[in-house]
C-alpha cells in the first residue's frame, strides 16, 4: 500500500510523529473507508498488535476515529480538515518553540558564564559605542593606560578626561603618529598632557588603534577606512597579552616627543635658539628633531610649533650643520646616538 502511494506522489506523507508503518496504516484506513484492527493488520503485513498501536496513535493525532464495537472499526477522518488541522497545531506549536527561544538562551548565557572562565569578546559598529567604549576604559584603568593615537577619529583625539586619570596615577603611554597631528592632535595638548604625566612617542605609522588597559582589557580597531567604525572589545588574556606585547614593539622603535612650549605669540625675533657646536640643544631644537626624525615635513613642523616654514628651514640646516648631517634622516640618526632624541 504504500509502495504503490510512493510510486504515484514521488515521496512519502512524511506526517510529523508517524513513522513508515503508521503511515501504512494510515493509507489503509484512508482507502477502505472503515476496517477492523485484523483486516489492517492483514494489508499491511504486520502483527495485530502494532496495528492497533498505530491506529491509537492516529486517534490521538486526529486522523482516524474509533468506531465503538465488540471488533472495534476504525475510520479515517476527512483529510481536508484532519490534516490541515494538523498542519495548523504544527504551525502554532512551532511558533511557541520561537518564543521561547530567547528565554531559552537567556538561561543558556547564564549557565555558559557560571560555568566557564574564559572571557567575552565583541565587536562595536556604532561610532557612539566605540566612543563609548573609550570612555568607559579610562574611567576603569587603575595602574597604566596604553594606546596609539592615529586616524580617523570618532571622537576628540584630545579628551579632557585624561587629566582625571593621570591625576589618579595611572601610568598613560602614547604613541602618536605624524597624521596625529595633521588630523587630531596639537602639539600644545600634547605638551599640557606631558605636563600632567602623559609619556608620548611618535612614529611614522601605526597599524591600528589601540588601546590596553591594566592589561586586562582592549579595545582594538578593526577598520581604519574613514566612516567605517568596526572595533574588537576583548578581555580574552591571550589577545589582550598579544596586543599589549604590539604596543611595547612599536614603543621600542617610536621616537620619545621632546615636548618643547610651543612658540606661538612670541614675535620670531624675540625668540632664542640656544644650540651651538658646543652646547645642548634646547627644547625647540628636540621638538624639530623629532618631527624631523620621524619624517614630518617642514611646513607641518612650522605649524605645529607656530614659525614660519622659513624659520623653520633655517634651523633645520642649522642643526644639520651642528650634527654634521647631510640631510635629515642622518640628522635623526645623529641625535638619537647622541641621547637627544
Amino acid at each position: 500500500m504504500s509502495d504503490g502511494w510512493a510510486a504515484s506522489n514521488g515521496s512519502p506523507l512524511d506526517l510529523p510523529g508517524v513513522d513508515a508503518l503508521g503511515e501504512s496504516v494510515y493509507l489503509a484506513v484512508l482507502m477502505e473507508g472503515r476496517a477492523r484492527v485484523a483486516d489492517i493488520a492483514t494489508r499491511v503485513q504486520t502483527d495485530e498488535a502494532s496495528a492497533l498501536t498505530c491506529l491509537e496513535r492516529l486517534r490521538s493525532a486526529g486522523l482516524v476515529t474509533r468506531l465503538e464495537s465488540e471488533d472495534p472499526e476504525y475510520s479515517a477522518v476527512d483529510p481536508r480538515f484532519a490534516v490541515r488541522s494538523l498542519a495548523q497545531q504544527l504551525t502554532e506549536r512551532g511558533q511557541r518553540l520561537r518564543e521561547t527561544i530567547p528565554v531559552l538562551a537567556e538561561h543558556f548565557d547564564a549557565a555558559t558564564a557560571s560555568s566557564s572562565d574564559e572571557p567575552q569578546s565583541l565587536f562595536v559598529t556604532d561610532p557612539d559605542a566605540v566612543a563609548g567604549w573609550y570612555a568607559r576604559l579610562q574611567h576603569q584603568a587603575r595602574s597604566e593606560f596604553l594606546a596609539f593615537d592615529r586616524p580617523p577619529y570618532v571622537a576628540a583625539s584630545f579628551d579632557p578626561f585624561e587629566s582625571a586619570v593621570l591625576a589618579r596615577g595611572v601610568q598613560w603611554r602614547a604613541i602618536y603618529t605624524v597624521s596625529s597631528f595633521d588630523e587630531g592632535a596639537t602639539w600644545e595638548e600634547v605638551v599640557e598632557l606631558a605636563d600632567q604625566g602623559e609619556q608620548s612617542r611618535i612614529t611614522d605609522d601605526l597599524p591600528l588603534k589601540l588601546v590596553v588597559v591594566d592589561s586586562s582589557v582592549a579595545l582594538a580597531s578593526l577598520s581604519l577606512s574613514p566612516g567605517q567604525v568596526t572595533a574588537l572589545v576583548t578581555s580574552a588574556p591571550p589577545l589582550v597579552a598579544a596586543l599589549r606585547s604590539l604596543f611595547e614593539h612599536e614603543w621600542a622603535r617610536a621616537v620619545p616627543l621632546a615636548v618643547a612650549a610651543p612658540l606661538k605669540g612670541l614675535p620670531e625675533t624675540t625668540r632664542r635658539y640656544p644650540t651651538s657646536p658646543q652646547g645642548q640643544p634646547s627644547a625647540e631644537d628636540l621638538s624639530i628633531l623629532t618631527f624631523m626624525a620621524v619624517g614630518m615635513k617642514d611646513d607641518a613642523i612650522a605649524r605645529q610649533l607656530g614659525i614660519s616654514s622659513r624659520t623653520l628651514r633655517r634651523r633645520s640646516q642649522e642643526l644639520m650643520a651642528v650634527l654634521g648631517a647631510g640631510n635629515r634622516f642622518q640628522a635623526g640618526v645623529e641625535a638619537a646616538r647622541r641621547g637627544w632624541i
